[in-house]
């Protein structure tokens, strides 16, 4: 992705409750995929944050979809919640086989850390620092300890991607640490992954992702799953922001 690209998609892509809003009637669940990527070109992976792929399942994910597709992928919870990033250099491997098994499909890994997980700059930091080669990490921080220059300076050190978080409780800091803005919309009410975005909301989301793009790439991805509020969320806000700028969104 190069400077002023921007791309929208919706994090995970296989809802039953999605039919009839994305999937055409009788879509069986192995083909949910091919019809996503028919639509979108980026997607956030959500399964691996409860259970990590081989990387077989990777390869294979990244060979149904067309070239220029790219998946954003959730670091997996045992490292981001049960440990709380401690000993991050025993998921190396696994994080960097899966990551390698998706070959240029590959966007960011995102590392999500739950709300109660105050700022820890030395755990982040060594979490960051054994990243391997060529992994570009994106970072979201919910509890409102993390809104520091000290951690904005450390994610800009390091090359990781401040997420930019829409949701009930969550702190949204309009900041930039990278070349890129990774935003992630969880819902515009008080309860997470539900509701659709009003009108006027999303088009000051596009407001802003019009300024960014001069001098960064963007991805958005919503998570407001339920009803299929992601995808008409995500349809919506391409077209604004596509008729802001033409045809380099996706």
């Amino acid at each position: 992705m190069d400077a002023g690209e921007v791309r929208i998609g919706t994090s995970g892509w296989s809802y039953d409750h999605w039919k009839d809003v994305l999937y055409p009637p009788r879509t069986p669940a192995a083909r949910r995929l091919d019809v996503y990527a028919a639509e979108f070109d980026t997607v956030e992976l959500n399964a691996s944050f409860y259970h990590w792929p081989r990387a077989e399942t990777f390869a294979g994910w990244s060979a149904r979809v067309p070239e220029g597709f790219r998946f954003a992928v959730k670091a997996p919870r045992g490292l981001t919640h049960a440990r709380r990033l401690r000993d991050p250099e025993v998921w190396m491997p696994r994080l960097a086989e899966g990551m390698a098994a998706l070959g240029d499909r590959a966007g960011f890994l995102l590392f999500q850390l739950p709300a109660a997980v105050e700022r820890d700059d030395e755990r982040l930091d060594a979490l960051l620092r054994l990243l391997p080669a060529g992994i570009r990490a994106a970072v979201e921080l919910r509890h409102p300890s993390w809104d520091s220059e000290e951690v904005f300076a450390l994610l800009e050190r390091r090359n990781a991607t401040y997420c930019v978080m829409s949701g009930a409780g969550m702190p949204c800091v309009l900041r930039a640490t990278t070349d890129a803005v990774y935003l992630r919309f969880h819902g515009p009410g008080m309860q997470l992954y539900t509701g659709s975005y009003p009108d006027a909301q999303l088009r000051r989301w596009a407001e802003l992702i019009g300024r960014w793009r001069e001098s960064h790439r963007v991805v958005a991805y919503f998570n407001n799953d339920g009803g299929g509020a992601a995808v008409r969320d995500a349809r919506r806000l391409r077209a604004l922001t596509a008729a802001d700028r033409g045809s380099d969104v996706r």
